[in-house]
């Protein structure tokens, strides 16, 4: 997994690529979460837009995520769900977990 990061309004917007599958995917999301805390930023965007497949570890490290950044007074949103992804989180129930947007802007959007 590659992951780019922008920023949008003051909002994080990670944008990982290829395959979250966990091991060092989930050690990167994790050292990127806890740095943008660390600087006071707790709204992030993941856009999976270019994510060709998850694995049950990788639906792990995205809930690890949202975890992280609840616990710290954050929110995490996904946008552009591709639906290989939407129907794992369906399936897992993970769909009434997390807020799912269409696009980023539409996430971006609703922190306001």
């Amino acid at each position: 997994m590659k992951l780019t990061t922008r920023e949008d309004k003051g909002i994080v917007i990670l944008e990982p690529k290829g395959k979250i599958m966990g091991g060092p995917d989930a050690t990167l999301l994790h050292d990127k979460l806890h740095e943008f805390i660390s600087q006071g930023k707790k709204k992030v965007v993941i856009d999976l837009a270019k994510v060709d497949w998850m694995n049950s570890t990788g639906l792990g490290i995205l809930i690890s995520g949202l975890t992280t950044m609840r616990n710290n007074g954050g929110e995490l949103k996904l946008a552009n769900v591709t639906e290989k992804i939407q129907s794992l989180l369906t399936i897992t129930k993970l769909i009434t977990v997390f807020e799912t947007f269409e696009s980023v802007d539409q996430a971006v959007g609703s922190f306001n």
